[in-house]
């Protein structure tokens, strides 16, 4: 199958250079990579420019002018402009092992979708690691294991046999847009990413909503498809589960309305992309 992955930026470029270069060192290469660009300054599209000379596979930089936190536009601009079969989602701030883009494929399946961690990389070994020093997945990395939105260190190393026992034996674990992976004509099937949902949070969880209501099923992926997040400021609010908040009063009208597909959607782009 074609694959494309997707990787959602916003003004971190020194970041995003070194995912650039985990990227380009995969086994397994995507067929293209699609730089989803949230509005960011003159010093990205710099980055990108620079690592499309080489880079082992097309480079597209696929950017909107900065209007705020609108992660949901960004990736559905991706999304239409990309051409594989297979899309992978990735945050700009996000290292990935080797074997990255080769474990979304070892357990790629038709009706099925499929949820990754993040190796939550503390302070001093971010800084070590942007500084150019290589990235380390096991166990005994500098992370905060303790967080409850990053991969246990129990999963911090790669298995494949385990893998694809976790992946048939439970479903997806916590939804995070950082490290999924979807069919295309799954994703068309729904109409993307809600935009209503501007502002940090829930859009994601909404996508998967709507998918599951979709009648598609969520794996995990645990001792594969292994990502470092950099440490860095969060642009979310207190407390992201806060039912007041705009997105997730979007996110509840989908689950009580069993919404499948989403009004403001990627086919909003797919014609300026040469889709119809």
């Amino acid at each position: 199958m074609n694959v494309s992955l997707i990787v959602i930026t916003y003004n971190w470029p020194t970041a995003l250079e070194r995912v650039l270069e985990s990227i380009a060192a995969q086994t397994r290469l995507p067929d293209e990579v699609l730089i989803a660009d949230d509005g960011s300054g003159a010093e990205t599209a710099a980055v990108i420019a620079r690592a499309r000379e080489r880079f082992p596979v097309p480079l597209k930089h696929i950017w909107h002018e900065d209007k705020g936190f609108r992660a949901a536009r960004a990736r559905n601009r991706g999304i239409a402009a990309s051409k594989g079969d297979y899309i992978v989602l990735l945050d700009g701030d996000m290292l990935v092992h080797p074997q990255f883009i080769a474990d979304h494929m070892m357990l790629a399946e038709q009706g099925f979708f499929l949820q990754g961690g993040r190796l939550k990389a503390s302070y001093t070994e971010s800084q070590r690691v942007l500084a150019g020093g290589k990235p380390v997945y096991a166990p005994w990395v500098n992370a905060n294991f303790h967080e409850f939105d990053g991969t246990k260190r129990l999963y911090a190393f790669r298995s494949p046999r385990l893998a694809r026992w976790k992946a048939r034996s439970r479903s997806g674990g916590r939804v995070m847009s950082c490290n999924m992976s979807f069919w295309r004509e799954d994703l068309l099937r729904v109409n993307g990413f809600d935009e209503r949902m501007e502002g940090y949070g829930a859009e994601d969880r909404e996508l998967v909503v709507r998918l599951e209501n979709a009648g598609l099923r969520r794996r995990a992926l645990k001792w594969c498809a292994l990502a470092m997040h950099l440490e860095h400021r969060t642009r979310g609010q207190g407390d992201v589960n806060d039912p007041s908040l705009p997105n997730n009063q979007l996110l509840q009208e989908s689950i009580e309305q069993h919404r499948v597909r989403c009004e403001m959607g990627v086919d909003r782009h797919l014609a300026e992309f040469g889709e119809r």
